[in-house]
């Protein structure tokens, strides 16, 4: 069993510790003590330049809700063409509505300027009330995965959903567990989940990634 690890990065020098650490995909970032915004552009070439695996870019204007105007979303389409652009393998997003349910209709917008396939929705889905329903809007709207920590604090709070979640979409949408993802736990989320990536945060600490890969390595 191959488990993929997504390192979220928000500079060079985490970007470089995760590739170290053994991670397979990047999540880059800036500012991911909010959980994250768009990088720089300057800041995409860099990190380029310098590793040679998949790297998936935020698109998010600011942190806070995931409910956002017009005038966001025209930045949002701008942002996912410059990273595009550049090079990324694709995009990290997340829209609501009011009612924090998936906004259908925005989300449409910026996931045909990415293509779905290059489209992961972000955390924002664990504000959902119904994951279930999120997870079946999603498969509607072609996206590629979904980071979600089960809508718990963490993703070994959540396995339980997680398992669900799995179950519901089969391979029609992929689960990446996110949300305290350690070495100590990451086996018990995989095994009682049956999720096959997850997500973890790097912060220049290529040791942590190379234990939590370590850990799943050897399932």
């Amino acid at each position: 069993m191959t488990i993929l690890l997504e390192a979220a990065v928000d500079s060079l020098d985490d970007a470089i510790a995760a590739v170290d650490g053994g991670a397979d995909r990047l999540e880059l970032c800036a500012n991911l003590d909010v959980g994250g915004t768009t990088p720089a552009q300057s800041l995409i070439e860099q990190v380029r330049r310098r590793v040679q695996i998949p790297v998936f870019a935020m698109i998010r204007p600011r942190g806070g809700s995931f409910v956002y105007s017009d005038a966001e979303i025209d930045r949002m389409r701008r942002d996912i063409e410059m990273a595009l652009d550049l090079g990324v393998a694709g995009v990290v997003l997340g829209v609501l509505d009011s009612s924090n349910a998936v906004d259908v209709q925005r989300s449409r917008s910026l996931i045909g300027v990415a293509g779905g396939a290059r489209v992961t929705f972000h955390r924002a889905f664990d504000r959902t009330p119904d994951p279930i329903a999120a997870a079946d809007t999603l498969v509607s709207l072609g996206v590629s995965r979904v980071l979600t920590s089960g809508g718990a604090a963490s993703a070994i709070d959540g396995a339980d959903v997680l398992a669900l979640l799995v179950s519901r979409v089969g391979d029609r949408l992929g689960i990446l567990a996110g949300g305290g993802v350690r070495a100590n736990n990451v086996r018990d989320i995989v095994r009682r989940s049956g999720v096959r990536e997850v997500h973890a945060r790097c912060e220049r600490d290529a040791g942590r990634i190379r234990q939590i890969k370590a850990a799943v390595v050897s399932m």
